[in-house]
């Protein structure tokens, strides 16, 4: 039965017109089941203040909300679910903010206090680019758990020298543990996409590298997994003087960006920071 006397995840679908619309990348969880483990796998919520992008018509809303987070804040740019939420707001006066607003521009620092989580189905089209502009930012967040399409949840987590080792993975393990944690098939979403979907636990590392060194990060990603197929010598040519950078790091110029592990990557960036500020 819905909790708190609410209407039905499907009965608010249908009353408020919630049908997913494809342009939104929303494909809705509707299995209370599901929605209550995916809420426990950011760890204990007790005192935390939690962030949800795009909860849709509310069922890991409602999860959440069925625990000891503290606050939730619910960020959806759908106008047609900010109203379907907007009884579930009532439901928990103080403890639930629906904010009506594109995730992309939001800061989570301003909008929350610490400790804070985030936890969230995330829309397919947006994943990346919200995970990278949270990453800039992981040292002041507690945790994250969040699902991706299951090929970018496995991009993520992914080992040096595998065909899946890439940009997004070096950006994360820099800044994160990553674990993938759980995966759903197609049929656990209303529509079911066409691919399987995971959620990924990311436990930030204290250290927080500021803009400059991120910055210097993606920079030296973007160019390094480019144009993979080169050799770094090569590949890392538009950052000025790759064999200098590259000799400073104790890295070999013919290598290739796949072979590098995170630490190695660390240091290219550090010595390119180096660069850019002196």
């Amino acid at each position: 039965m819905p909790p708190e006397g609410l209407p039905s995840l499907k009965d608010t679908i249908a009353r408020h017109g919630l049908e997913a619309r494809k342009s939104l990348g929303q494909h809705f969880l509707l299995d209370e089941g599901i929605c209550r483990r995916i809420a426990t796998l950011a760890g204990d919520l007790t005192g935390r203040h939690v962030l949800e992008v795009g909860p849709g018509p509310g069922g890991l809303t409602r999860a959440l909300l069925a625990g000891p987070a503290e606050t939730v804040v619910a960020v959806e740019l759908d106008r047609r679910a900010v109203a379907a939420l907007a009884e579930l707001e009532a439901a928990h006066p103080g403890r639930l903010t629906v904010i009506e607003a594109d995730a992309l521009g939001i800061d989570v620092a301003a909008l929350l206090p610490a400790p804070r989580v985030i936890l969230a189905n995330l829309p397919y089209n947006v994943a990346t680019p919200l995970l990278v502009g949270w990453l800039r930012h992981a040292a002041g967040i507690g945790g994250m758990a969040l699902m991706f399409q299951q090929e970018v949840a496995e991009r993520i987590c992914a080992a040096p020298d595998t065909g899946a080792y890439g940009r997004l993975a070096v950006l994360a393990q820099w800044r994160c543990r990553c674990e993938l944690l759980l995966r759903l098939p197609p049929g656990a979403f209303t529509p079911p996409p066409k691919i399987w979907s995971a959620v990924v636990g990311f436990t930030p590392h204290p250290e927080d590298p500021g803009d400059a060194l991120f910055r210097a990060m993606e920079r030296l990603t973007a160019a390094a997994f480019g144009q993979r197929r080169k050799m770094l010598r090569g590949s890392l040519k538009s950052l000025g003087d790759p064999e200098g950078l590259l000799a400073a790091a104790g890295i070999e110029g013919q290598r290739r960006a796949e072979t590098l592990t995170v630490p190695e990557f660390d240091r290219l960036a550090r010595i390119l920071a180096a660069r850019a500020a002196g």
